[in-house]
């Protein structure tokens, strides 16, 4: 299905992992074009431009009609760059934001295969890194869990590994499941956050908080906030 260009355009926002991941689709989920690059720590520098790039063939920002964001599990640096950016476009330009979880995200894709061919989300197990030891297990419909070093998740029998960012840290099967889901992230983005807008849901710009997996030091989470610890009392 081709998209519309004169409509308004659904905009996605994922920097939940080593790739940066933006794209624009329709209100529909259809997806009209897309970007990824890695950003290493320079979210701040490289997202806007490509934003910017990505809206022009359609008029610019004033064509988002509403905005999806990834929010995590990640890390630090990444999710804070892009969730602001995501609150500030919204707030700016008076649209929606809906944010998906950037695991549910990645299951969903993983969900899809080849030739039409899919896989319950139930069975997939998503491995996702929390520093240089640690790992985040995330599983359909349940909160992730941290994985400390030196474990690997339990599996039962029907399920399959599903491994981002994780470059000798996980099976090869699991790799590679892992870069076909990041391929298909934006899609599943789309989809997932179409739907919630179809159902009349949006996010509150104040309660739209990321899940990090990582916090720089000094920096504890409270209330579902981030919060300096020095500011703590």
């Amino acid at each position: 299905m081709t998209v519309d260009p004169s409509g308004p355009i659904l905009l996605v926002i994922d920097t939940a992992t080593s790739r940066v991941v933006v794209a624009r689709g329709d209100l529909d989920g259809q997806l009209g074009d897309q970007t990824s690059w890695a950003a290493g720590y320079r979210h701040g520098e490289t997202l806007l431009p490509s934003l910017e790039h990505l809206l022009e063939p359609v008029g610019g920002r004033s064509a988002i009609g509403a905005i999806v964001v990834g929010t995590g599990p990640g890390a630090f640096t990444g999710l804070r760059v892009g969730i602001a950016t995501a609150k500030g476009l919204a707030h700016g330009l008076g649209c929606p934001v809906v944010g998906i979880s950037t695991g549910a995200a990645l299951l969903d894709a993983a969900s899809v295969g080849a030739a039409g061919a899919t896989v319950p989300a139930g069975r997939l197990v998503l491995l996702l890194p929390a520093g240089p030891s640690d790992r985040v297990v995330v599983r359909d419909g349940l909160a992730p869990e941290l994985l400390p070093g030196g474990r690997d998740p339990e599996l039962a029998p029907d399920e399959l590994m599903v491994a981002v960012d994780l470059d000798g840290r996980a099976p090869a099967d699991a790799l590679e499941r892992g870069r076909a889901a990041h391929d298909g992230l934006a899609a599943a983005h789309l989809r997932l956050g179409a739907s919630r807008l179809a159902h009349g849901e949006r996010d509150d710009l104040e309660r739209l908080v990321p899940d990090y997996v990582t916090l720089p030091r000094g920096v504890t989470t409270a209330t579902g906030e981030v919060a300096w610890s020095r500011d703590r009392p």
